[in-house]
């Protein structure tokens, strides 16, 4: 479904990724996991178009994607991209249900359809009843699971977490684990995760290593 060829990236001298080859299949969870400084966060943006590769290339369902720019890309990125955080970047004027409403607000999607999809999305995720507190109302598992409920919301093909866990305790970090293999399992969607957490990498179906921006 998803595939890169060849991506590199370098600052410099400094080469941050050199020639990564990568395929995610649909419905699969990958892990990439390292050191700090390997190259795993910068590869996590570039495939999902928050930074430019130097060189390679980069398809979704056989369609490159790496060319495009501005409203393209923007459009792109919205409609089949999501993404969580390890700090959430939840709006901190907005509610737990219009942050996850944000992304299809920004489609063009009706108010109404897009408000509903969002509680069914908080229900599913069990924080329905947190819907109209804002960010610093909620815990951070809680706001967590907000983030993903923004992810998902416009039915993304992958979903994009980057140390989703690292702010998190151990209880709703194992939460979070059993959360993402759910909705792999209810809604066929993939998951490329940069993690330095064993138990969340372990739980994936694939883990790959990165060690100075090559596969280990």
């Amino acid at each position: 479904m998803l595939e890169a060829r060849g991506i590199i990236k370098q600052y410099g001298d400094l080469k941050v990724l050199q020639e990564i080859d990568l395929s995610i299949g649909t419905g699969e969870i990958v892990s990439i996991v390292g050191s700090s400084g390997a190259g795993k966060t910068t590869l996590l943006h570039i495939l999902g178009t928050l930074d430019k590769p130097d060189g390679g290339e980069l398809m979704l369902h056989g369609k490159r994607f790496d060319h495009l720019s501005g409203k393209s890309l923007s459009f792109f990125r919205n409609q089949h991209l999501g993404f969580v955080f390890q700090f959430h970047h939840l709006l901190p004027e907005f509610t737990a249900l219009e942050n996850v409403c944000i992304p299809g607000w920004i489609a063009g999607v009706k108010k109404q359809a897009v408000e509903k999809k969002a509680m069914e999305l908080l229900e599913r995720l069990g924080i329905h009843s947190r819907a109209e507190h804002k960010p610093n109302a909620l815990s951070g598992g809680e706001q967590q699971r907000v983030a993903v409920a923004r992810a998902l919301i416009n039915g993304a093909d992958i979903i994009f977490a980057d140390e989703p866990t690292g702010n998190l305790d151990s209880v709703n970090a194992n939460a979070l684990h059993l959360l993402f293999k759910e909705l792999r399992d209810e809604f066929n969607r993939s998951f490329v995760i940069v993690t330095h957490n064993k138990e969340l990498a372990a739980m994936s179906d694939r883990v790959l290593e990165l060690k100075d921006g090559q596969w280990s």
